[in-house]
């Protein structure tokens, strides 16, 4: 699976995924968009690094999640609708299998977006406050900083219509203007 972070206008940015065969799914706008890195990215570098099969990607590849076909489904309103109950079908199925990563990317992910904030001198969130980083966490948060370290200046650098695309789950991405 193909995922892309877009950058859609000066403060959007999309996030699609491509499946082998398949019709590119996005989120357009996607939330927490940052000029330093934004909110899905941080998801994505955190879920591929643990490896996170039931997370936001891992249901992505395997057909679920929240992204929606970038053109509509073909046919009739029955086929679109008979598509989309299939789709929601998938999804509760995936969600009976989550092993807790959906909550493990949920945390780890802001625990990772708010260090990286803290040791780049990047504008923490309102939300964080004092919090600290539980030390059980640290050795995962300090990998991912690594790829945050290596991901936020090509994000940085992105102009408008210019793209990151990983192939999942990998952690370097290639670049395109």
């Amino acid at each position: 699976m193909k995922v892309s972070f877009e950058r859609t206008g000066e403060r959007r940015y999309a996030t699609v995924v491509t499946l082998p065969g398949r019709e590119p799914r996005r989120m357009d706008p996607a939330p927490g968009y940052d000029d330093d890195i934004p909110h899905d990215l941080v998801h994505y570098l955190v879920e591929a690094d643990l490896g996170l099969s039931s997370g936001v990607y891992g249901r992505a590849a395997a057909g679920g999640g929240e992204f929606r076909a970038v053109a509509e489904t073909p046919g009739d309103p029955r086929s679109r609708a008979r598509e989309q109950r299939r789709l929601k079908k998938r999804e509760a199925s995936l969600r009976r299998t989550d092993r807790g990563d959906m909550a493990r990317s949920e945390h780890l992910a802001g625990l990772c977006d708010l260090a990286w904030r803290r040791r780049a001198g990047a504008q923490a969130p309102e939300w964080s406050g004092p919090r600290r980083i539980p030390a059980e966490d640290a050795p995962v948060i300090d990998r991912v900083l690594q790829r945050l370290d290596e991901t936020a200046p090509l994000w940085r650098e992105l102009p408008v219509g210019g793209a990151l695309t990983f192939t999942w789950p990998g952690t370097t991405a290639t670049v395109s203007c």
